[in-house]
């Protein structure tokens, strides 16, 4: 979905030599789902300059619903894209332009085994990123005692004519990928399901909170979680950890409610980096 251009390049270029057709799903009208601007002309750009074998298919919509549930108005995008992409194969990738596979290989190879099994969708870890705090160096998020962890924000994969429940979120069957045996993702139960293990440098990486200072404050505007980050506290919380990194990462074990558990890692650049500039219509 074309939202955000910010690591839009790193994202589509991992994966486009190993699919057929990519759906660009984009608000005809540049509005987010809670009415505010996005920079779609520069994502359509950036995607068709990366299109040079002519996989990528257009298909615009209006998805602005200002005064409805953000999340409700995500999963209607979401659905008219799995819906328009169903026609081209068995499976679906629901990959954000955000996320960024760090080995294809790896991922193909996963969702074959997922086929292979007849699951209906390919739980596929994430490794979440909160912010950039020096040349490849970020803060990601953990458990509480900075023991790796998976992200899981749905299926990554699911098969054609999936129906979407929430986001990506879908009452299927999941084929499950983690980094240990047990489930690592805090928000998971602890007995749930691994069917396979993946090293964390072969998953895909989540730059969600990666971002400069102004693109960031827009996007806690336009995002489906847009509620959960409107308090000013929120941003003022990830400005003062960029800032201090080893302190957050010190007070960590003490965060036992809030979950803001966080470790320094080290990402390889590209596809990290400081992203590019956005440029907003007016």
């Amino acid at each position: 979905m074309l939202a955000d251009p910010s690591y839009l390049e790193a994202s589509l270029r991992a994966y486009y030599g190993s699919v057929e057709r990519i759906v660009l799903s984009y608000d005809e009208t540049g509005t987010s789902w809670t009415g505010t601007p996005l920079p779609v002309r520069q994502c359509l750009e950036i995607a068709r300059t990366i299109d040079v074998d002519r996989k990528c298919v257009e298909v615009p919509g209006r998805f602005a619903r200002p005064g409805a549930d953000p999340l409700e108005s995500e999963t209607i995008q979401r659905q008219h894209a799995l819906d328009a992409a169903s026609s081209f194969g068995k499976w679906v990738l629901q990959l954000d332009t955000d996320e960024v596979m760090l080995s294809a290989d790896t991922f193909f190879a996963s969702l074959r085994a997922a086929d292979g099994a007849d699951a209906g969708g390919l739980d596929f870890p994430a490794r979440w990123l909160y912010t950039r705090v020096g040349t490849r160096r970020y803060l990601e998020q953990t458990d509480r005692f900075w023991r790796r962890a998976a992200s899981y924000p749905g299926p990554l994969a699911v098969r054609a004519g999936t129906r979407l429940k929430l986001a990506r979120q879908a009452d299927v069957q999941l084929f499950r990928v983690d980094f240990r045996r047990t489930n690592t993702d805090p928000w998971h139960p602890a007995d749930a399901q691994v069917d396979t293990v993946i090293p964390a440098d072969e998953s895909v990486v989540h730059f969600s909170w990666v971002r400069q200072p102004e693109v960031i404050r827009r996007k806690f505007r336009w995002s489906g979680h847009t509620e959960d980050m409107k308090p000013p506290q929120v941003y003022r919380r990830w400005e003062w950890r960029t800032r201090h990194p080893r302190v957050t990462v010190a007070l960590t074990p003490l965060r036992a409610r809030s979950r803001a558990w966080y470790r320094l890692s080290t990402i390889p650049e590209p596809p990290g980096g400081v992203p590019i500039h956005v440029e907003y219509e007016p």
